[in-house]
């Protein structure tokens, strides 16, 4: 249960998603980066999964994190 802990980053560029459905959308080209999630400062309507926010790569804050993925290969 990350909700609320910290942001999470994410892999994705932050973009408007397509009018349509879709699977595993990683984005377009954009400066910042998708976070998600809310975090301990946040308001409880936004310590939500679906939550999502913009963050730039160099930018560094105390309310942010990640999560490491391994692939069953």
């Amino acid at each position: 249960d990350v909700h609320g802990n910290v942001w999470e980053w994410c892999w994705d560029w932050y973009a408007a998603y397509p009018a349509g459905p879709v699977t595993d959308y990683r984005g377009g080209s954009d400066s910042s980066r998708v976070i998600r999630g809310g975090a301990w400062d946040s308001y409880a309507r936004d310590c939500r999964s679906a939550n999502r926010f913009r963050s730039y790569p160099d930018y560094r804050y105390d309310y942010g994190g990640f999560r490491l993925c391994r692939s069953a290969d």
